[in-house]
């Protein structure tokens, strides 16, 4: 379990390295759902999505010997992305593991972030684990991971303006 500590820590480990998304207001949905509704663009986060976010935040925690031998997860293109981008800025490899069936461009946008990618019309965990032994790569788990979590979780967290914007 996860705490407000760690999405703290997780957002000092991360600043500088993702950019502060708006959150955009629904007068209309609002209206229906009688609240004040907001959604968090990270449409405008680097490489699309909220996935470096917990990515820089696993990776930071790596050890040393860890970020140099490289890491490895499955995904069909967000994680990929996320992985691949903050592997980059930390200076290690990245491996991703996807279904054979992925588009080209999620393909491509994980590979132009640097990752290698392996594509598979097998079992992707049971792939990614043979790769992962063979190479004595890191497993990141696409979700399973307090250090992964506490990184998505940033942004929800509060900025001094009082609503989310982290």
């Amino acid at each position: 379990m996860i705490e407000l500590g760690d999405v703290t820590s997780a957002q000092q480990i991360i600043a500088g390295r993702v950019h502060r998304t708006p959150l955009i207001s629904s007068t209309t949905l609002g209206k229906r759902t009688d609240t004040h509704l907001h959604f968090k663009a990270e449409v405008f986060q680097k490489t699309g999505s909220f996935k470096p976010r917990g990515a820089l935040n696993k990776l930071h925690h790596l050890t040393e010997k860890e970020r140099k031998k490289g890491v490895i997860t499955i995904s069909s293109g967000n994680l990929a992305q996320g992985l691949a981008y903050a592997a980059s800025l930390l200076g290690t490899s990245a491996i991703v593991v996807m279904p054979h069936t992925t588009p080209p461009n999620k393909v491509n946008a994980a590979k132009g972030y640097g990752a290698e990618v392996v594509l598979t019309e097998g079992d992707l965990l049971a792939t990614c684990l043979e790769v992962q032994k063979k190479r004595n790569l890191t497993f990141v788990h696409p979700f399973d991971d307090p250090h992964m979590v506490a990184g998505h979780g940033t942004m929800g967290a509060g900025n001094p303006g009082g609503l989310a914007g982290g």
